[in-house]
């Protein structure tokens, strides 16, 4: 596998590439974006990791530069900054992951291996069920030109629901793939977000409904209409 690692701390990205390369990665090294951006669209690298704050040209531009180009290389943020702001501004700018500092080896390593898995099992931006349309890059759901912004737990909880639409998916499912199996938090968490996801729904005029079927789960259908 081969990296491309933008970091503009000499230090840190000569540590970052020993730390990779012992992982058996073979990785490219550059200290600001001018570099990253001319590397990363004259090579093939199986993943990037982008540090936001470089001179020349900062993370988030060259991210959108990339994307504009239809580079669909896996991309991950490093940053220092920890705002929600930032984090939106990275994923809808087309990042598959973000990392804020300080971070662990071990993380990043794991993030890294977790975005290149990901890259073999590619999955398109656009989910649709019935016209309705899941935007996975954007965390928003949009019908007839409305839309409404989805929070991480209802973007999964939907994205479940739109995979295997007219299935049910009980509240164990949900908890086990989105919380964990061993998680603490109680069960009925899954009709808030639901609940939030049914008024967004409604909102947008989307013509699919999630049904909660007694005893069995939640089930995604088609509104069906009188003609």
């Amino acid at each position: 596998m081969r990296l491309l690692l933008a970091e503009d701390d000499p230090r840190l990205l000569k540590s970052l590439i020993h730390i990779f390369e012992k992982n058996k990665f073979v990785t490219d090294g550059v200290t600001n974006g001018i570099d990253a951006l001319e590397y990363a669209l004259s090579s093939e690298y199986d993943g990037i990791i982008l540090d936001i704050m470089m001179p020349g040209i900062d993370g988030i531009e060259i991210l959108k530069t990339l994307r504009q180009k239809k580079i669909t290389t896996p991309i991950l943020l490093l940053t220092a900054k920890t705002e929600v702001s930032d984090k939106v501004e990275g994923l809808d700018a087309g990042a598959d992951d973000y990392l804020a500092k300080p971070f662990s080896t071990s993380e990043l390593l794991a993030r890294v291996r977790a975005m290149l898995r990901r890259k073999d099992n590619y999955l398109p931006d656009l989910l649709s069920v019935n016209e309705v349309v899941l935007n996975r890059s954007t965390y928003q759901i949009i019908f007839n030109h409305n839309s409404k912004s989805l929070s991480g737990k209802e973007y999964q909880i939907l994205e479940m629901l739109m995979q295997k639409p007219n299935t049910v998916i009980s509240s164990e499912q949900f908890m086990t793939h989105i919380w964990g199996w061993d998680t603490s938090v109680d069960i009925s968490v899954i009709w808030v977000h639901i609940s939030n996801l049914r008024k967004k729904l409604i909102a947008i005029g989307a013509p699919i409904e999630i049904r909660f079927l007694r005893n069995a789960g939640y089930i995604l259908e088609t509104i069906k209409t009188d003609i």
